[in-house]
């Protein structure tokens, strides 16, 4: 692994335990993690393979990646402050996230220190086509877990009551019409 690639990946191990402690919701909160994805997808995803089984493939981890975010956005508690939103991630946001990225960095590591004749089997007897296929996948896994994890916590903002008690998180059903 180059050093690019144990800053990009320990900056975002790093985003979550930024938000083990409670702080406001605000554009750096997206800004961030997105930015830091972005530029993992400019630097390393230069070309989707589609031949054989590395849709599959990619398919596959991105789903897991979606999981992980959805999952780990529904486990922050947000809560009104006022007219400010705060943000805390949980127990179970901070470890799906480290999990996601950890097992990405652990992949790469275990590659590049004797596994990489494994993935090489692994491949050939799944039909997946090249190197770029794994690489691909894994960034677009990174990169959905980011994104429906901000995608997550944005939605539960929206439905925050910030006009009743401070520390909701859920709004109130609308009262049912019982006249008719």
């Amino acid at each position: 692994m180059t050093t690019t690639e144990w800053i990009t990946d320990i900056a975002l191990v790093l985003i979550v335990f930024r938000q083990l402690r409670e702080g406001r919701l605000d554009l750096k909160t997206f800004l961030i993690p997105l930015g830091i994805v972005a530029f993992v997808a400019h630097s390393y995803l230069h070309s989707v393979p589609t031949a054989g089984n590395d849709l599959v493939l990619i398919g596959a981890l991105m789903a897991v990646g979606a999981a992980l975010g959805i999952a780990g956005g529904v486990y922050t508690r947000i809560r009104a402050a006022g007219e400010h939103l705060l943000i805390k991630a949980g127990v179970v946001s901070a470890v799906l996230w480290v999990l996601g990225m950890g097992a990405r960095m652990g992949f790469q590591i275990w590659v590049s220190h004797g596994g990489a004749d494994n993935v090489a089997r692994f491949s050939i007897a799944h039909h997946i086509t090249t190197d770029q296929a794994w690489v691909a996948a894994f960034v677009l896994m990174a990169l959905t877990e980011v994104v429906t994890r901000l995608a997550t916590i944005f939605v539960r903002s929206r439905m925050v009551d910030r006009t009743g008690a401070a520390g909701t998180a859920t709004r109130t059903a609308p009262a049912l019409d019982r006249t008719a």
